[in-house]
């Protein structure tokens, strides 16, 4: 072997360099995908009504015009916010009781037809929700829930159950059954096992479908634009695709945006100090 050929090892330590080189270069160039639009959202947002169409990476001057223009009283976004809090909380805290008592008893109860169960449940998810509008405007027409909560709680409860009761349930199936027996041996009954030791351990997979079920029901629109025509009712989504800001008859784009990053922000707050317990809720199912 020649002195100055390279070693095994050397060759080894430069294919490893190049490997990480490779894989932080993509994903740098997720993350770039990802984020550049809400970049684009934020600067936009602190830009001058007058400089919206402006292409520069950064506002110049920066300017909380359009946030001030967002909560002025005639536009009535405070009033959405309040209305897409209402629907996605309330959706929640709905989707939460009614999955975990579901998702329990697909994993633990034996009986003919679970799996068809679970299937059924998991295909319901896949619905158009546009096919499913003309029917549900109708039903909510003739029961009178046109422009209230409920019209935007209930379908959005039924899009929002299949992926609570799949996650909930592949999580309940990796919890030792000799936990409840143990409860069941010391004297507590199944309900007072489900209560005491189940949903306590349980505690990563129901708070990571909470998230995303939050930031689902937060984020509807189509429901909310067809089963809701006042401006009192509308949620935050609805509101900024009629927003016209305060600038007569400009188009309001700058206080759409801002709109946007008021909308989007707390989202995104909530996920990255809550990520470690959503990361360890969606990976527990898989581990034993």
């Amino acid at each position: 072997m020649s002195a100055s050929s390279p070693s095994a090892p050397a060759k080894r330590r430069k294919a490893l360099v190049s490997g990480n080189a490779l894989r932080m270069v993509g994903v740098v160039a997720i993350v770039v995908y990802c984020l550049a639009p809400f970049y684009w959202m934020i600067v936009s947002s602190f830009r001058r009504p007058e400089d919206q169409f402006d292409n520069a990476p950064l506002p110049s001057p920066w300017s909380l015009e359009n946030f001030r223009a967002v909560f002025e009283p005639d536009v009535g976004f405070q009033r959405a916010l309040v209305n897409s809090l209402v629907v996605a909380g309330t959706t929640t805290l709905l989707t939460l009781v009614v999955g975990t008592f579901a998702s329990y008893a697909l994993a633990r109860l034996t009986f003919r037809g679970k799996n068809l169960v679970l299937g059924m449940v998991i295909t319901t998810s896949m619905f158009p929700t546009i096919s499913l509008i003309i029917p549900l405007l109708k039903l909510f027409t003739d029961i009178g829930w046109i422009n209230t909560y409920q019209a935007m709680v209930v379908p959005s409860l039924s899009f929002a159950l299949p992926l609570a009761v799949w996650n909930l349930t592949t999580f309940f199936r990796q919890l030792p059954f000799e936990l409840e027996q143990a409860a069941m041996v010391d004297g507590c009954t199944r309900g007072q096992a489900f209560r005491r030791i189940i949903i306590p351990l349980a505690a990563p997979g129901v708070f990571t479908t909470a998230i995303i079920t939050f930031i689902a029901a937060w984020n509807e629109f189509i429901i909310a634009l067809s089963m809701v025509n006042k401006k009192e009712m509308q949620t935050a989504t609805v509101a900024i695709s009629k927003f016209t800001g305060a600038y007569g008859f400009d188009q309001p784009f700058g206080t759409q945006m801002a709109a946007g990053v008021i909308v989007t922000v707390p989202l995104v707050i909530v996920v990255l100090i809550f990520q470690r317990r959503i990361i360890a809720g969606l990976t527990a199912g898989g581990v034993k």
